[in-house]
């Protein structure tokens, strides 16, 4: 898997009849994205696959024979990552369908339903190594109203991974820029010895999205 060069042609979208400008716009964007052009030739199965590459790139968290979670794994280019860096196991959830993966034990339902930790558990087929955490929220605009969404998520992504967790293993989760609250940071960084925020190269620089990464869980 390679990243993208950034010196891919670059195409015009016209507003038209039945086409807002916003939408122009985005589909502008979208189909002028390089990364979206190598996701593409690479038979990636979305453009975020290169965040993980990325996050592993610089900070080694993927490990041939590692037992993962990824929670929002739809469509799934997280869990190809995974699959390309020979993870033994992946359990994925997400509730959006997504196509099954070699490695892959996919559910899809709501990781806030009540009995979706126990649903992944038993799937897992023994402690995790590793706990990634895409999940998002439908957003509303309200950026206040957005961002206790998402760290509702992110809290809830964080105690499943406290219970599931080997000593040594790693959590990455997605949060909206401003980072994570600081109550929550208070509880993860005791139970691991590195704990940072980071935004890889190909995340959107007008996205609020930030990734917080800890390594190292103390158990």
């Amino acid at each position: 898997m390679r990243r993208p060069t950034g010196r891919e042609r670059t195409q015009r979208v016209k507003s038209g009849k039945g086409r807002k400008t916003s939408s122009a716009k985005w589909l502008s964007r979208h189909i002028n994205d390089p990364y979206v052009h190598e996701a593409n030739k690479q038979g990636l199965r979305s453009r975020a696959a290169f965040k993980l590459m990325e996050m592993d790139e610089r900070l080694k968290l993927i490990k041939p024979g590692m037992r993962v979670v990824d929670l929002g794994s739809a469509p799934g280019g997280w869990s190809q990552v995974l699959g390309h860096k020979k993870a033994a196991h992946v359990a994925a959830l997400d509730i959006l369908p997504m196509e099954p993966l070699p490695g892959v034990n996919f559910i899809q339902m709501d990781f806030t339903d009540d009995d979706a930790p126990e649903k992944l558990k038993a799937i897992m087929g023994g402690p995790a190594d590793l706990v990634l955490s895409d999940l998002s929220p439908n957003t509303t605009g309200h950026k206040r109203t957005d961002h206790l969404r998402m760290m509702a998520l992110v809290e809830m992504a964080w105690l499943f991974a406290s219970e599931v967790l080997k000593p040594g293993g790693a959590f990455v989760a997605k949060v909206f820029q401003g980072g994570t609250e600081g109550d929550l940071l208070s509880q993860i960084k005791p139970r691991f010895v590195t704990v940072k925020h980071i935004k890889p190269p190909s995340s959107r620089q007008e996205s609020s999205e930030v990734y917080l990464v800890a390594q190292n869980f103390k158990g």
